[in-house]
This record gives structure tokens, C-alpha cells and sequence, in this order.
């Protein structure tokens, strides 16, 4: 008697289904401009730089001869203060990642690493540039105010430094993020950040062997153009060098720790 072979039952195996596209990087520059509000200390430094632009605008009511109450001098005064904070912002935009434990569940959700990261950039340079633009309302209503209580209230303004406005707060937010990136640690990085240019501004006051390196490396230095109207080619040199220094180099290494550190 001949055994005979039951049927299969078992479907034939259809086409692999596509994986599902990950988020665009619209969409991570969204979220990771939410994240900055998120935590409580992103959330008071935004504040913060809010209040501070319109502090300084308002002690120039009181204190400035009611001629030099303008405008550009309103803009000009709350840059500085603002530039001072949003390298801080930049490194909480990294580092918050790793100190909150969060960096697992990121990379878990986009493994592609360099997305998140440039995602990051970009919130912190679309935060800079609203610095500006902060910047630009509190001058506004500063010189409305002047204007009405018998100030000089000029709305004369060269348009060329509002291009070196966004220059200026653009690339000291971007040197947050670059030491961020190479300590993954936010009061190492804070304290790194702010001490090291310190130094070195320091030394160069004393020894005058750095004078002239200083010229190029020092960004109190280099940046200070900025503030103006007018920035020559040679300014622009300096600047770039520095910023080669102080932001190009760490940012490279750092995306490079980035992208191989495990996460824990």
C-alpha cells in the first residue's frame, strides 16, 4: 500500500514588505526644537534671554543721553548679553540627551545618528536667528519708548548688521553645540566652554608673545566686528580662523565621538 503526502497548508512566503520611511528632517527639526522648551532648565535660559535683551533695553532709557537713544543702539547693546547664553542653549541641545538618559530611546527610534545631530544644528541656528529677531522687537519698542518720553528715538539702522547679527549669534550658539558634542557632559562642556577662551583671552593680555596669535584665535577678538556696520576682508579672515579653531575642529570631532560612543 502506497503512503500518500498530505497537501501543505502553508502559504507561499508574498514580497517583503518596505521598511516604513523614517522621519523626515523637517520633522526631527521640529521635535528637537520642542525639546529645547521641554526641560525646565532650556525653558528658563529661553526665558531668560527674553528678559535680559529687554533689561538692557530698558536701562538704556535711564541711562543714555537722550541722543544716543536709538535703534542701533538699542540692537546693538542686546546682542552681546544674548550671545553670551545661547552657547549654553547649544550644549543643553546635546548634552541634555546623555544626561537625561534619553540618548537610547533617540537613537533607538533614528538609528541613522547624523540626522539627529544635524537636526539639533539646525533647531539651535533657527533659535539663534529668533534671537535676532528678539532683538529687533525689544530695539522697537525701546525706541518707540524713547520717542515718547523726548528721546532722540532714530530708526536709522545700516541693514548690513543685521546680517552680522545673525552671523554673530548663529556661530556662538553653533560653538555651544560643538563643545557639547565633544564632552557629551553639560557642566563639563559649560564650564570648558566659557573657561578656555578666558584663558587664553588672559594670556594673551600678559604675554605678549600671544598678542598676535590672539589677533586670530581670540573670538572677543574676532567677533567684535560684528557688532558694527562694517567688517573688512581681513576681519572676515580672522574670524574665520578662529572659527575654525573653536568651532570647526570640535564640532568634527565631536560628531565623529558622537556617532561611535555606546549608549548606555
Amino acid at each position: 500500500m502506497t503512503a500518500t503526502t498530505a497537501p501543505s497548508t502553508t502559504a507561499p512566503a508574498g514580497p517583503a514588505r518596505p521598511a516604513p520611511p523614517g522621519p523626515s528632517l523637517v520633522r526631527l527639526t521640529e521635535v528637537e526644537l520642542r525639546k529645547l522648551a521641554d526641560t525646565r532648565a532650556g525653558r528658563w535660559l529661553l526665558v531668560t534671554i527674553g528678559l535680559i535683551a529687554a533689561a538692557i533695553v530698558t536701562v538704556q532709557l535711564f541711562v543714555l543721553d537722550e541722543a544716543a537713544q536709538t535703534f542701533t543702539a538699542f540692537f546693538s547693546a542686546s546682542l552681546l548679553p544674548v550671545g553670551l547664553l545661547l552657547p549654553v542653549l547649544g550644549i543643553l541641545s546635546i548634552t541634555a540627551e546623555w544626561s537625561q538618559r534619553t540618548a537610547l530611546t533617540t537613537f533607538a527610534l533614528v538609528p541613522r545618528r547624523e540626522r539627529v545631530v544635524v537636526a539639533k544644528l539646525a533647531a539651535v541656528v533657527l533659535a539663534a536667528l529668533a534671537s535676532v529677531a528678539v532683538s529687533l522687537a525689544v530695539a522697537t519698542v525701546g525706541t518707540l519708548a524713547a520717542r515718547a518720553t523726548g528721546g532722540a528715538g532714530s530708526w536709522i539702522f545700516d541693514w548690513s548688521q543685521l546680517g552680522h547679527a545673525a552671523v554673530l549669534q548663529v556661530t556662538s550658539a553653533l560653538m555651544g553645540v560643538a563643545f557639547g558634542l565633544l564632552l557629551l557632559n553639560t557642566p563639563l562642556a559649560i564650564v570648558t566652554y566659557l573657561l578656555l577662551p578666558t584663558v587664553w583671552s588672559i594670556l594673551a593680555m600678559m604675554v605678549a608673545a600671544l598678542r598676535g596669535p590672539a589677533r586670530w584665535l581670540d573670538t572677543s577678538v574676532t567677533m567684535e566686528p560684528l557688532f558694527g556696520p562694517e567688517v573688512t576682508a581681513g576681519q572676515w579672515g580672522r574670524l574665520a580662523v578662529s572659527l575654525l579653531v573653536w568651532m570647526v575642529a570640535p564640532l568634527a570631532v565631536g560628531l565623529v565621538r558622537t556617532l561611535r560612543s555606546e549608549v548606555a
